[in-house]
């Protein structure tokens, strides 16, 4: 099965097992941008429950294609962000081995928000050794043979059927830092999973 999904940053669970399980990835970049959604935002495990790190953007007022949507760094999102993530994993198992590559996303200012997005996915499948090419849609009319249309469906405002086989996968508890504050959280950012189990993340993300 080949998935056809938005760009997202720092994707959670359910996205990123689609990335392992696509023999294809393709990512949309010919759509209509859509704010409020996982293009421009991820979600974390913080001291205080699930925290909403959100990449700010530049608005001209008209609509924009996807691939055309610029990163504002009006404010110092990057430094909040990386103080967040590093409060959030510091003591997690894995930080300190991944935390030089994870960096580099918070020193280096990346001018459009597609190429930060798929730059950060290209890293994670480097890291966990996962061979895969990513694809850039080449238009939005064009559906790819033998693909499932996953733009519009991974969203923070949509939860997913309790009877998806992959949601139940996805609910199995790995260790988590705040686990006994808050118990088992599922389906956070993928960071979440990389900081706590390693390169166990493929594992998990198979049913291992």
């Amino acid at each position: 099965m080949n998935y056809l999904l938005s760009t997202a940053y720092w994707p959670n669970l359910y996205y990123f097992s689609c990335v392992l399980n696509s023999e294809n990835i393709m990512i949309e970049q010919f759509e209509n941008y859509q704010k409020q959604s996982f293009r421009n935002r991820c979600t974390i495990l913080s001291a205080n429950g699930p925290l909403d790190l959100i990449i700010p953007v530049q608005n001209n007022g008209n609509k924009q294609l996807t691939k055309d949507v610029l990163i504002s760094y009006k404010e110092n999102w990057q430094i909040k962000h990386w103080r967040a993530i590093t409060s959030a994993y510091r003591n997690s198992p894995y930080f300190e081995h991944f935390e030089p590559e994870i960096h580099f996303f918070y020193e280096q200012k990346f001018e459009f928000l597609l190429e930060y997005n798929v730059e950060q996915l290209k890293l994670l499948l480097k890291l966990l050794r996962v061979s895969k090419s990513i694809n850039l849609s080449n238009s939005y009319e064009t559906l790819p043979e033998h693909s499932l249309d996953l733009r519009t469906s991974i969203h923070p405002k949509l939860d997913f059927s309790d009877s998806d086989n992959l949601i139940q996968k996805l609910r199995k508890p790995y260790y988590q830092v705040f686990v006994d504050k808050f118990g088992f959280t599922p389906n956070l950012s993928i960071l979440d999973l990389f900081f706590n189990t390693g390169l166990g993340t493929v594992d998990y993300l198979s049913g291992k």
